[in-house]
């Protein structure tokens, strides 16, 4: 019936070139060279992850935040993001290509290096002049690096003042007198 077989899984395949494997830990199979398993997530991912992922328990047992497909049985290829959140590969593609979601939809962290983003977001407030009644600070904080910080208010949003990031969401406004009148 095949070259290989798994005795677990019921799985037979005929190309044995990836050396096929069956972990014990997640239950899933492939190639032996090309994966490793993480006791903390709880699944496998592919060798070039290795120490180089941010571990999330059992990020692989939830439904992909996209399309809600559970992500465990799914056939379709999983993407793990910077932040360990992991979604399906074709819905990474698909939402990276839209210019306005940069961000995890599970914790907003940033899924690709926006420094040059950043970068064009600081000429554009150093050249967009504010009101005199809009000159003061805000409490952030910070999606990237989860810390929070003051700057001053910018209709284009606020700075972190720890690492640089415009992904940052206002949390006060004490000084704020729009706030006030409201």
């Amino acid at each position: 019936m095949g070259e290989y077989f798994c005795d677990i899984c019921k799985f037979f395949d005929d190309d044995t070139s990836e050396e096929q494997f069956h972990c014990d830990d997640c239950g899933i199979f492939g190639g032996r060279d090309n994966f490793f398993h993480c006791q903390n997530c709880g699944a496998c991912y592919v060798t070039k992850l290795r120490d180089k992922h941010s571990c999330v328990e059992n990020s692989t047992k939830n439904s992909c935040p996209v399309c809600y497909e559970y992500l465990f049985d799914s056939v379709k290829a999983a993407h793990v993001m910077s932040c360990g959140h992991t979604m399906r590969g074709d819905c990474f593609q698909q939402m990276t290509k839209e210019e306005e979601y940069y961000r995890c939809p599970i914790c907003s962290k940033s899924l690709v290096d926006m420094s040059d983003e950043w970068q064009l977001l600081d000429r554009e407030i150093s050249a967009t002049a504010m009101l005199v009644e809009y000159n003061f600070e805000v409490t952030v904080l910070c999606n990237d690096c989860n810390k929070r910080s003051t700057a001053m208010f910018h209709i284009l949003g606020p700075k972190c003042a720890h690492c640089s990031s415009y992904n940052t969401r206002r949390i006060s406004t004490p000084q704020d007198p729009v706030s006030e009148t409201v």
